[in-house]
């Protein structure tokens, strides 16, 4: 390869074997990225309908049976899976009640024992649906990590073919210059692949944060309504 020849297209093909197995990795882990992505920006995009249209009727409802019988066939949400795990605890309790020998009201119990049982199935809930949020982000978190490295890699390999040029060609630029090439590219190449993969882990990560802490307070809510709805006998 000839020093008037260098283009990104030419140093890729020309590069030696050991270059070009880390390029296509680092090209590879580039395209698996933005597919995580795509796909994560369209899950967010169903995930933010789906709760719109969960609070929509949790909000609007005079009871918790009617946000179970609205929300049976609705499309996943965090804040559903959340109630439901939260309501059917409730209902464990209530028919645990009504089967037992000594005859309590769910007011009766609750007074005695608290609202523990259901706070932690809400925070199960909580949790299942923030895994499903989470899901993929180590595929991001990974690709940000190691591709730099790799890229290193690559850069180290091509300074020996530099170095390796140079003393074999009499230390002209012609001898250097494709090994510095191609280790200046599996850098760049490395980088392209590694920031938009942290970027997006951040931003998936910090969505994630404040959705937990939204989550935080839809349990209150809950355990609000709850509460009505036992005292109302």
């Amino acid at each position: 390869m000839q020093a008037t020849e260098l283009n990104i297209l030419t140093i890729i093909l020309e590069s030696g074997l050991v270059v070009k197995a880390v390029l296509v990795s680092l090209i590879l882990a580039s395209i698996i990225s933005w597919a995580v992505v795509l796909k994560k920006n369209k899950s967010e995009s169903l995930l933010t309908k789906g709760n719109q249209n969960f609070l929509q009727v949790f909000n609007s409802a005079h009871s918790m049976n009617e946000v179970m019988e609205k929300c049976q066939n609705m499309e996943f949400s965090p804040y559903r899976t959340m109630f439901f795990t939260g309501y059917q605890e409730y209902l464990k309790i209530k028919n645990s009640l009504e089967a037992s020998s000594v005859k309590r009201t769910p007011k009766e119990f609750f007074s005695e024992h608290g609202f523990g049982s259901i706070e932690r199935a809400l925070k199960k809930g909580m949790n299942e649906g923030l895994m499903k949020r989470e899901e993929n982000l180590s595929i991001l978190a990974s690709i940000g990590s190691v591709t730099p490295f790799v890229g290193l890699f690559g850069t180290v390999w091509g300074i020996i073919d530099s170095f390796t040029g140079l003393a074999s060609g009499g230390g002209t630029l012609d001898a250097v210059a494709p090994g510095i090439a191609e280790a200046l590219v599996a850098t760049a190449v490395g980088l392209a692949a590694a920031i938009p993969a942290v970027l997006f882990y951040n931003h998936y990560n910090n969505l994630n944060a404040r959705s937990s802490s939204e989550l935080e307070n839809f349990g209150q809510d809950f355990l609000n309504m709850l509460e009505r709805s036992v005292l109302a006998g």
